[in-house]
């Protein structure tokens, strides 16, 4: 059986290659977005299956059969709520919510060896665009895997203080004040991030609201936010956002 994992965080689309390959699945190749998506099914032969998650750095991955008529099984691998999932289910979709469990993942594939029937996937894109924006926090990440070492690393948004990004590197920063490095850009991540949640205070930091202790009066009608166990510099917003953020906090 071949197969193609569409995934954009890294991390997460080794770890998932590694399981598949532990089932002696054949990977032919992992995908991280919308574009590279595009562009390979257009010019290489279809797989079997396709692991996809369903928010890509550059859009939906949805956006992929928009451009091309892919003929494959798909599982989606996802960090969506209930809702979503169901509404997954009721379109004859499986899915795997993340972190990826073993046997779910023994299970779906069992799923797929029995059902599978050779011919093209039908989505209607605009259905589940409007399934997805039906919660309205579906379209938002519940939580980032991040490797450090041979280790993966899950950290819920509810325990992410900020994120910066810091000689050309993007960091997040936990409650603990234990800061990791991250494949992501702030461009990324702020797709990735609720709006009421995580705010862009200037050009090198996103900042969770729940994360704020204290907000100061800072030079040139700027603010100053003291965070939970952050202190490896200031949190300045910038001028031209402090009127966005006071809307924002209110």
């Amino acid at each position: 059986m071949k197969v193609v994992i569409v995934e954009d965080e890294k991390p997460a689309a080794r770890r998932l290659n590694r399981l598949l390959n532990k089932r002696e699945l054949d990977v032919v190749v992992m995908l991280h977005s919308v574009a590279e998506g595009v562009a390979w099914f257009s010019k290489n032969e279809h797989p079997d299956l396709i692991f996809l998650d369903i928010q890509l750095s550059d859009g939906l991955s949805f956006e992929i059969f928009e451009n091309v008529k892919v003929k494959s099984a798909i599982i989606f691998t996802t960090a969506y709520d209930e809702y979503a999932l169901k509404a997954f289910k009721l379109n004859s979709i499986d899915y795997l919510l993340k972190p990826i469990d073993d046997e779910e993942l023994d299970d779906a594939i069992e799923k797929f060896e029995e059902t599978h029937q050779s011919k093209s996937v039908q989505l209607n894109v605009d259905d589940f665009r409007n399934l997805l924006h039906l919660s309205p926090s579906s379209n938002y990440k519940s939580r980032f895997t991040i490797q450090i070492g041979q280790h993966l690393k899950i950290i819920d948004v509810d325990d992410i203080v900020c994120f910066y990004s810091e000689n050309k590197a993007t960091y997040i920063q936990n409650s603990e004040g234990r800061a990791y490095l991250m494949d992501a850009s702030l461009e990324q991540l702020e797709k990735d991030l609720d709006p009421s949640l995580f705010f862009r205070i200037n050009r090198k930091c996103i900042v969770n609201l729940k994360a704020i202790k204290d907000i100061i009066s800072y030079t040139n009608s700027r603010l100053e936010l003291k965070l939970m166990n952050f202190k490896e510099f200031q949190m300045i917003v910038s001028r031209e956002r402090v009127k966005d953020f006071k809307s924002w906090i209110s």
